[in-house]
């Protein structure tokens, strides 16, 4: 079974040797897509509870957000942004019953990098 769940979080960045606009310091609104799979625990009735989900993905965000991203990143591209987001949850679900199935972030409203099978 497969449950997701997506949260939000605001920050800034530019990139370093890119020719174009996004070398300028910018803001984006990047939306969090997670993905679990296991199977479901038969006392509890949840494959995980989404309470708990947030709390954990709530807490890799809160270092993100409302951030400039260059001071966390040498090079803050969406896909080095989703390979910390996935290296973190990765950390915080160890011990728990579920897999992390995939990673989705979206730069904005139209734009994505996932990583997947992780």
């Amino acid at each position: 079974m497969k449950m997701g769940l997506v949260s939000e979080f605001d920050a800034a960045h530019h990139l370093p040797g890119y020719d174009g606009k996004c070398s300028r310091v910018h803001g984006h609104t990047y939306a969090v897509e997670v993905i679990l799979e296991g199977s479901v625990d038969e006392s509890s009735g949840f494959l995980m509870d989404f309470y708990d989900l947030k709390e954990i993905l709530r807490s890799v965000l809160k270092e993100l957000d409302h951030r400039d991203l260059n001071e966390l990143f040498p090079r803050p591209t969406a896909e080095t942004i989703v390979e910390y987001i996935k290296t973190s949850l990765k950390q915080s679900l160890q011990g728990k019953q579920v897999k992390l199935a995939s990673v989705k972030l979206w730069e904005g409203t139209n734009k994505w990098v996932m990583v997947d099978g992780v």
